[in-house]
């Protein structure tokens, strides 16, 4: 499905590619939002919890690749917790020094890549490895497609908000 500012519609009952259908399409819109941005509005905040919209694009791409590579796979992934300072879960949001939205928006699209893999290539009620993410009771990967669109669509309404406190500009 080509990437569209058109929420996708298949009419199929192939719940795995409406899963690849919509995570493209929520990929296609967080790169959408920070599109014309400025690198001093990228890394500037406008918000009182302070993140920032490049903060924002390197949290999902991370959080992509911790659900379906390190915890459905259970590959051994660098960095897991990168997007957060000094790898703590709970800390805040952070952006390695010289990283740009050019590269982060590249990276979210290769992570996409490999979760449609992962969603091409196992059935819905597989449960996740264990020894990545999980050491015991595994989600299904239909919980963790799941997980990972409620995250896209809420960090995408929270680049709406940031972006028209930016600039006006109203999310689509």
């Amino acid at each position: 499905m080509p990437l569209s500012a058109v929420e996708p519609r298949l009419d199929s009952s192939d719940v795995a590619a409406q899963f690849v259908a919509y995570l493209d399409y929520y990929r296609s819109a967080v790169a959408r939002k920070l599109e014309d941005l400025s690198d001093e509005q990228l890394a500037a905040s406008v918000l009182p919890s302070g993140w920032t919209p490049l903060e924002l694009l390197t949290h999902l791409v991370h959080m992509e690749r911790r659900w379906f590579r390190w915890g459905f796979l259970g590959e051994a992934v660098e960095d897991p917790w990168g997007d957060h300072v000094d790898g703590d879960p709970h800390a805040p949001w952070h952006v390695a020094p010289g990283t740009t939205k050019d590269a982060l928006v590249a990276a979210l699209h290769e992570e996409g890549a490999r979760t449609r893999a992962v969603l091409t290539g196992h059935p819905l009620d597989e449960r996740a490895a264990v020894g990545g993410r999980f050491a015991s009771d595994p989600p299904t990967l239909t919980w963790i497609c799941f997980h990972v669109l409620q995250e896209y669509a809420r960090h995408a309404g929270h680049l709406d908000v940031a972006r028209e406190l930016v600039d006006g500009g109203l999310g689509e």
